[in-house]
């Protein structure tokens, strides 16, 4: 280690004595004795005894300093030149060099005063006063340089010593500042070295991205500093290093005397030392740098690796969530797609989290030093993927295995439907005859074959395969469909009996049970005949009899035959009605109560699906207000037409507004018949169908209001034929009007809540009078002339809403929704003000045309519809509209 850079500070450098070394009373010139001694010259200077003795011990003292350890062991030369100067002078040269010189001195040489009695006196001077010089070397006084060059060599000394030595004061301070300055530098940028490598060493690793980015950061731009403190230290080096050279770079004749080859020397370990302690730094930071590196490396791996733990554990706890392994087929197809989406959904997730243990994987095998660190999370990774796929796999087995057992269990329903379906639909008064009957026979056992199909398989077997979904509510399901084949096979049993007896041959034909109204006592009432009819007819139908909620789920498969057996008499249509009538309200009461309330039931909540939570007003309507009206109201009053049947078209006309709840019941169904198709095949709804004991399943239920709305005509058709030309026809035919009207307006609302893309409220509009689709021709008078050609002869299928305020023009859509049948949308294209349009009858003298014009025939439209009754009613009903406007302004 050089030992400039460890020893203390010295006490002096140039710098601090500036000022002192510029007045040159004692000089270093670089010369040496011949032994290797350092030569220091006093040249003469007038003032040399009032320098004070600080400035002259410091100036001494610094120069003894300079060279080299070795050197200065040998001794010192001392050159005191006062050929110029008195004996005095001398004296107290010798005098202060004895007492403060600093250093080991080995010769002394004094050039004596050249004036003779000066001479003289020092002579004796020296002789007399040696002693008390208290020097321990000789003092050799010499009287002229040449005497002096018998001692040192000419080459060591100066010009003004005889000497050939070059010196130049200013330049030898300039060269010490400059040494001394290169030293402190070094010192202090080693020292910077030293105390970064320390602060480095004692940096705790951040435990976050940021912060390890932010230190990595800071420790880089804090080393880049220091790499160009050194540079600029080395630069500054080698700049002194050429200055010092500079006198043999200049001539190839000159050398450098031994206190510059020493600068030289010195300088040149100052720089080696600093590339030695740049060459440790570097190797230090390059270690400190790596670890900083793999630090964020490893932060950033246990970010990544949070993130992608955190959604792998979500999507586990979703896939965990799918324990449902539902309890349809559309179920268990929605459930697949779902555990689909969820697939895809992890895919990503999957793929970061095999690449980042991947990652990880490559930080350990580039000796990464937290490897104990990253090798359990790149396990982990890598585990909880195996999982997740191992799991989905298990869920798309289970899911497989649901679909194939619903889908059997389907098939078995749909096969007692299909069956039930046979059943009704063989009319009873065709069977009466013995081909009717054999007919009916070879269709039955034609059906029959296909059971072996359908049927599920041994129960037993059949547990086996499906043990590991055969969840309680799929088991209630799976024994439910096996009682309805037993109950279906048991139907067609007692149907084959009773066809087997009727294709026999037979006297004449069996008659129906219900009596001749002649034959019958007066006013019967239809509580004795109704059962008598049922029953032999549910007898007939095969129907096993379990009970009156068995029998009102019979009385839907046998209702055909039953309208069929029932006389055309008034009385019996009366009875017909008020029979159906009270079916219908026990039918509304069974929805109610064992549907709709069962959804408040905390024992089933845990059944109804999610999409149904909620929605209960969405799928059921206003079905209690109707039945409230049917069973509290419209039931009574009908029933009190049995003896007086001319009072019923009275029911109908008093109740017109109340059976307008209707109209808001099949707006509402389309909703309910899409949340149907969503939520049909629920457990819920089947373990309901199942305590209600009902062969069909809701949907045909709430079917009911609208087939009743539509039944109501009928009747009232019925009761017409029957009373023609007699007391209360025309009331019976206004009460059929009333009914229609009703019927229609319920169509027309359908249709109106279909439209699409009308900024306003339809509401506003005022009542909707007609609808109805139309070729429709337009001529604007405001447009180009091309497309008023192309409007008149391109005509556009429209659809037409006629409102009291307002005649809107749609465009009729059909789109097909979940694969069942089409429904209709109409887009809103144009709408006409009642208030200021006219119309025209007949256009070209065509009869099913007429013309609507608008703002004084800046528009016209040409409507051509598809009859000419049809344009005569819109006619009608637009003239109506017109006139009361203009009695209206009136």
């Amino acid at each position: 280690t050089d030992e400039i850079m460890q020893q203390e500070i010295r006490p002096l450098v140039a710098v601090d004595i500036i000022e002192q070394l510029h007045r040159q009373f004692a000089i270093l010139s670089g010369g040496r004795g011949k032994d290797g001694a350092p030569i220091i010259t006093f040249p003469e200077f007038a003032g040399f005894s009032e320098i004070p003795d600080d400035d002259f011990l410091n100036v001494v003292t610094y120069l003894t300093s300079i060279p080299s350890l070795e050197a200065a062991s040998i001794g010192f030369i001392i050159i005191i030149d006062r050929r110029r100067d008195k004996w005095s002078a001398v004296k107290a040269s010798l005098t202060r060099i004895a007492g403060a010189f600093p250093g080991n001195l080995q010769l002394v040489f004094v050039l004596r005063p050249s004036r003779f009695i000066q001479r003289a006196i020092a002579d004796i001077g020296i002789k007399l006063y040696r002693d008390d010089f208290k020097m321990k070397v000789p003092i050799i006084m010499l009287n002229s340089v040449s005497d002096l060059h018998g001692y040192i060599d000419k080459s060591q000394l100066t010009r003004e010593l005889g000497g050939t030595l070059e010196y130049g004061h200013s330049q030898w301070i300039h060269h010490r500042t400059a040494i001394e300055n290169f030293a402190m530098t070094v010192k202090t940028t080693a020292q910077m070295l030293q105390s970064f490598g320390t602060d480095l060493a004692e940096t705790e690793l951040p435990n976050d991205v940021q912060c390890t980015e932010e230190l990595l950061s800071s420790h880089t731009e804090h080393h880049s500093k220091l790499k160009d403190e050194l540079k600029l230290a080395v630069k500054q080096g080698a700049t002194l290093l050429t200055c010092i050279r500079e006198p043999v770079t200049r001539s190839a004749n000159s050398k450098l005397s031994p206190d510059e080859l020493e600068n030289v020397a010195t300088v040149e370990r100052l720089l080696a030392q600093l590339d030695e302690t740049e060459k440790a730094f570097d190797q230090f930071w390059t270690k400190h740098h790596l670890k900083l590196e793999q630090c964020l490396q490893l932060r950033h791996f246990e970010h990544d690796f949070r993130e992608v733990k955190l959604t792998l554990d979500n999507l586990m706890e979703t896939q965990a969530g799918f324990a449902d392994i539902g309890d349809s087929v559309t179920r268990v197809e929605n459930l697949l797609k779902e555990q689909k989406h969820l697939e895809e959904k992890g895919q990503e997730p999957l793929e970061k989290a095999q690449s980042l243990a991947l990652h990880g994987e490559q930080l350990i095998q580039n000796n990464h030093y937290a490897v104990d660190s990253i090798r359990p999370k790149c396990v982990e990774l890598r585990r909880i993927c195996d999982d997740f796929t191992n799991e989905t796999k298990k869920k798309y087995d289970i899911l497989g295995k649901s679909l194939e057992l619903h889908k059997q269990l389907d098939k078995a329903s749909q096969w007692c439907e299909a069956g039930i379906y046979l059943l009704a639909s063989q009319a009873v008064d065709k069977c009466q005859s013995q081909e009717g009957a054999e007919t009916a026979l070879v269709e039955i056992e034609k059906f029959l074959v296909t059971a072996k199909e359908h049927q599920l398989s041994n129960p037993k077997e059949f547990y086996n395969q499906f043990d590991m979904i055969l969840t309680p509510e799929i088991k209630a399901n799976a024994q439910r469909i096996v009682q309805k084949l037993e109950d279906v096979q048991e139907m067609f049993d007692k149907r084959q009996v009773s066809l087997k007896k009727l294709a026999a041959k037979q006297t004449r034909p069996v008659q129906p049970v219900a009596p001749h109204p002649e034959s019958s006592p007066k006013r019967a009432s239809p509580k004795i005949t109704r059962p008598a009819a049922v029953e032999y007819l549910g007898q007939f139908c095969g129907a096993p009899r379990k009970g009156p909620a068995a029998q009102n789920g019979n009385h839907a498969l046998v209702q055909g035959l039953i309208e069929k057996c029932i006389s055309k008499s008034q009385g019996h249509i009366i009875n017909e009605l008020i029979e159906t009538e009270r079916v219908y309200v026990e039918e509304l009461q069974s929805i109610i109560e064992g549907y709709a309330s069962e959804m408040d039931n905390p024992n089933l909540v845990h059944l109804i699906p999610s999409a149904l939570q909620n929605k209960k007003e969405i799928l059921f309507g206003n079905l209690p207000e109707i039945y409230y009206f049917h069973n509290r109201i419209f039931l009574k009053e009908i029933e009190n037409c049995i003896e007086n049947p001319e009072l019923l078209a009275r029911c109908f006309l008093k109740r017109k507004e109340d059976l307008q709840i209707y109209e808001k019941y099949c707006q509402n169904k389309p909703r309910s018949e899409a949340l149907w198709r969503q939520c049909g095949d629920s457990i819920f709804f089947q373990e309901c169908q199942r305590k209600l004991d009902h062969k069909l399943s809701l949907d045909a239920y709430l079917l009911k209001p609208v087939q009743r709305i539509t039944k109501y005509q009928l009747l009232l058709k019925e009761m017409l034929k029957c009373s023609k030309n007699s007391e209360g026809t025309a009331e019976l035919e206004e009460a059929l009007a009333t009914v229609l009207d009703i019927i229609k307006s319920v169509n027309d609302s359908m249709h109106q809540i279909a439209i699409t893309g009308y900024e306003g409220d339809v509401s506003e509009l005022g009542k909707l009078l007609m609808q109805g689709s139309f070729n429709v021709w337009t001529d604007h008078k405001k447009g180009h002339n091309k497309v008023k050609d192309l409007a008149r002869f391109k005509p556009m299928q429209r659809h037409l809403f006629l409102y009291t305020k307002m005649l809107l023009f749609c465009k009729k859509r059909e789109e097909n929704t979940d694969g069942h049948e089409k429904t209709a949308s109409y887009s809103f294209k144009n709408s006409l003000k009642m208030s200021t349009v006219g119309i025209t009858e007949n256009v070209k003298g065509d009869n099913k045309k007429f013309e609507i014009w608008y703002n004084g025939r800046e528009e016209v439209y040409i409507i051509q519809a598809s009859s000419v009754e049809l344009k005569n009613t819109w006619i009608s009903e637009i003239r109506k509209v017109l006139t009361g406007q203009l009695e209206a302004c009136r």
